[in-house]
Order: structure tokens, then sequence, then C-alpha cells
């Protein structure tokens, strides 16, 4: 007799506790934006070409509706292409009021060892009145939405023929953009509808009013051992005239 046949046999005499390993689904809190715009999420992948090459592929995607509102294919991910990116994204859609993503240094550089302000994102983002908002570190379920995309779109992919170059992958990314947002209905969704139905059933949340907002952050310098102290900032390293001397290092 499997174990499996014992334990329901001892369940249904009533001489063990059911301890279920798993939580119900019921039980679990989600968190959705209440209004297109009122949060994007961000987080990027990696794919390969026909000829093994990497590609990686950025998306943004709207947490209300689940809209994918940009899915683009580069050589490597920086900071300036999340900046394009995400530029591009507020043209074709409007500003949103928050984002959400990972702290990867391409996002944040609130984790970056102590030694920069913010990054060109960063910036932006102030500069519009969007509020940034980051997961805790190794907690990925925070940017689940997106997280979840992008399993829906390597599943795509993966039935496709592999693309030979960028571009090629590109146009299976427009494809698969076009499919998702306007003819795949979205079990996440009420009714079932699909995520451009859904972005545009509201009205857009808008960004508030960064002006105020400051840019204090605690750095660590290191004096070298003749007592001279150096900045590191925007990613070079300044020497400062004044010396603090060996008797103070």
């Amino acid at each position: 007799m499997s174990a499996a046949s014992i334990s329901r046999y001892l369940t249904r005499a009533g001489l063990v506790t059911p301890e279920p390993k798993k939580r119900p689904r019921s039980s679990y809190i989600r968190f959705v934006a209440e209004q297109p715009n009122e949060r994007w999420q961000s987080d990027f992948i990696y794919w390969h070409l026909a000829d093994g090459r990497e590609a990686d592929i950025v998306s943004w995607l709207d947490d209300h509706s689940r809209f994918a509102l940009s899915i683009t294919a580069h050589p490597v991910i920086t900071g300036p292409v999340i900046l394009a990116t995400f530029r591009a994204a507020v043209n074709a859609h409007g500003a949103p009021a928050s984002t959400l993503t990972d702290n990867g240094t391409v996002y944040t550089t609130r984790f970056a060892g102590g030694r920069g302000g913010r990054n060109a994102f960063e910036h932006e983002l102030r500069r519009l009145g969007i509020t940034q908002k980051n997961g805790r570190p190794s907690h990925p379920q925070t940017q689940g939405k997106v997280e979840r995309f992008q399993q829906t779109l390597q599943k795509w992919l993966r039935a496709q023929t592999p693309p030979a170059t960028l571009t090629a992958l590109q146009d299976q990314l427009d494809a698969f953009t076009s499919y998702y947002n306007n003819q795949r209905p979205h079990r996440g969704l009420a009714h079932r509808a699909t995520p451009a139905v859904a972005y545009t059933a509201r009205p857009k949340a808008m960004p508030g009013d960064r002006t105020t907002d400051s840019h204090d952050r605690v750095r660590a310098d290191i004096i070298d051992a003749n007592g001279k102290l150096t900045l590191r900032h925007g990613g070079k390293l300044h020497h400062i005239g004044v010396e603090i001397g060996r008797a103070h290092v």
C-alpha cells in the first residue's frame, strides 16, 4: 500500500489532522492598481537568436490592465536603453503615476554600493513627477505581473521559428504585442477582457508633484594610505585638494 493511501485511511479515521502543503488561492491578497497608468511594471529577459547570439528583451506593462505598453529587443540592456524605452512608452500612452521594478542598476542606484546619486531613469521620473517603487531585494513576487507576463511571452516565442536577426526578433515581438493586447482574453481580468479593452475602459491616472523631493543619500568614500580623499561621482573619480593627513587616516 502506498504512503498516500495510508494517509487517506488515517485521515478518514480521524487519526491525523490534514495539513495542506499549499495555501489555498483564496488566501492570497492580490494587489492590483485601480486605474490604467497608475503603476507600470518593467523587467527584461534574455533570448537567443538562431545562431546562438544573445539578445535582451525589455517590457513595460500596465499593472491595472496587463496592457503591454512596450516590448523591444536590444543587443544588451543598459541604462540609456531603459530610459529610451520608457520615454517611448510615455510618448505613446502618457506618463504613469508610478513605476515598479526590481533593484537592477539600470532602474535604480540606491543599492549601488553607496556611490551614486540618481541615474538617468530616476532623474526622469522625478522630472515628470512619477513615484518610483522598487521591490524588496531577492523578492521577485512583488513584480509578479510582469514576471508572469514574461512567461507567456517566452512560451509564445518558443513556438516561433528562431529569429536570425535582432530585427526579425522585433518583428515577432510586435506580432505578439498585437495578439496579446487585442485578441487574447486575459484570465486575470474581469469577464476575461483583453488588455486593450481594460486599458481604455477607465480614466488614466496621472503623475504627481515631486518638485520638493529631496535627494539625500548616504555614501561611503575611502581615505587612501596618504590621507587623500577622493569622491566618485557620475562614474568618475575626483580628487579633492584637502588632505586628511597620514596622522588621521
